[in-house]
């Protein structure tokens, strides 16, 4: 099973990009300041400290769910934008959606942050997976030819 590397790293690149995007004061940054119920000193604390560690390791992570995602587009042959949607979708459901459900049930979390915290994962996998469905390397040359 070959994968595309190109396509992992820029997928991963692009699910890391709308990450920045998603948390920042354009998108969601307020209402999830608002449900972790961060006071405006522990926000301007994180923001003196900066998140350098934290962004690169974030990035690792997206690295390491393009690769793996990269796997499932391949094992279930998805070639378009439809099926990589679909790819991306199925994970998300199976994994990403059920197993942070039970943050919320569990850890007493509020519905609003898992809303914003998956809206993200949802997003960027359905994204990935479509890009990495497409985004075709050469033509494999056939191992051999009869």
């Amino acid at each position: 099973m070959r994968i595309n590397y190109a396509a992992v790293a820029a997928s991963a690149l692009a699910y890391w990009l709308l990450g920045g995007l998603w948390y920042s004061p354009l998108l969601f940054a307020r209402p999830f300041v608002a449900l972790m119920r961060y006071t405006p000193e522990q926000v301007a604390a994180i923001q003196a400290a900066g998140e350098g560690r934290q962004l690169f390791v974030a990035l690792l992570i997206s690295l390491l769910l393009a690769y793996v995602l990269a796997h499932f587009v391949r094992f279930t042959g998805a070639e378009t934008v439809r099926a990589g949607l679909l790819a991306g979708f199925w994970l998300w459901l199976g994994f990403v959606a059920t197993t942070n459900l039970e943050t919320v049930l569990f850890e007493s979390r509020p519905l609003g942050l898992y809303l914003i915290n998956n809206g993200y994962h949802l997003v960027g996998l359905l994204g990935m997976g479509a890009l990495l469905a497409v985004w075709r390397r050469d033509a494999p040359v056939p191992v051999y030819q009869t």
